[in-house]
């Protein structure tokens, strides 16, 4: 797809909606349709989009980089879900609320095509359920990943859980290489930073990952997918099922 230099594309394409599963499922000219209204950002790692009880004025489409949606116990913070290229952020609004229910950050720095909340409500009302068909693919993904999320805290190991963690933010930032701190990193396994030095150093001395600085790089994917659960593969699955990545035009 071509970059209009007079559109909120960049020229080398690091804005094109279809790099989000969403806008790509989406017929070109429902797409097309949308453009004008798709804000390109920024994503750092650490900005909070949505607060609880604070209202949700835009939605986000991920086109590289990781969200997370966390909820904040009397102690730790706990991630419930990751959202990145295959979704949105800000599902309440298309499931009818107009307020945030958990704090949603971004983890892993990216970029995302970003609307207003109510232009996002009249669209999908004006596109005749091609929107609408789009998002309630990704719910569907969202409700497995929940489940197995919740799942995998109890049941799944934290080595095998840091494993399946790091295996898909490298899916979604198309890389093998990517920021990430030893706080977030906490933070998504609700496990003590003490944890996470140990349990990187594991998968280090294993040759299945390098970290330093604040940087991840995998040097054998095979061998950490060997480490990791199968909510891996269980949740990949799912999402490639609702939303497969984009392939181009026919």
């Amino acid at each position: 797809m071509s970059s209009d230099p007079d559109g909120p594309y960049n020229p080398d394409g690091s804005y094109d909606p279809v790099s989000n599963r969403i806008l790509a499922a989406l017929p070109e000219p429902a797409r097309e349709h949308l453009r004008p209204h798709l804000e390109p950002v920024e994503l750092t790692a650490g900005h909070v989009l949505y607060r609880p009880g604070e209202r949700i004025d835009a939605v986000y489409f991920p086109l590289i980089g990781v969200c997370s949606i966390v909820t904040d116990l009397e102690g730790p913070t706990v991630e419930v879900a990751t959202v990145g290229d295959e979704g949105m952020v800000g599902l309440p609004v298309f499931l009818g609320l107009a307020t945030a229910t958990e704090r949603t950050l971004c983890q892993v720095p990216g970029r995302a095509l970003r609307m207003g909340a109510d232009r996002f409500r009249h669209e999908i009302a004006l596109l005749d359920g091609q929107l609408q068909h789009a998002l309630q693919r990704f719910t569907q993904s969202m409700f497995t990943q929940l489940a197995r999320n919740a799942a995998c805290i109890r049941g799944h190991r934290t080595h095998q859980r840091c494993a399946r963690w790091l295996l898909m933010t490298a899916d979604r930032m198309h890389s093998e290489r990517f920021e990430l701190t030893q706080k977030f990193l906490a933070q998504m396994l609700a496990v003590r930073r003490s944890s996470v030095s140990e349990v990187a150093g594991a998968l280090a001395a294993d040759g299945c990952i390098q970290y330093s600085r604040g940087t991840i790089t995998i040097l054998d994917r095979p061998r950490l997918q060997a480490h990791a659960c199968s909510c891996y593969e269980v949740i990949r699955e799912t999402l490639d099922a609702a939303l497969p990545p984009y392939k181009g035009s026919p």
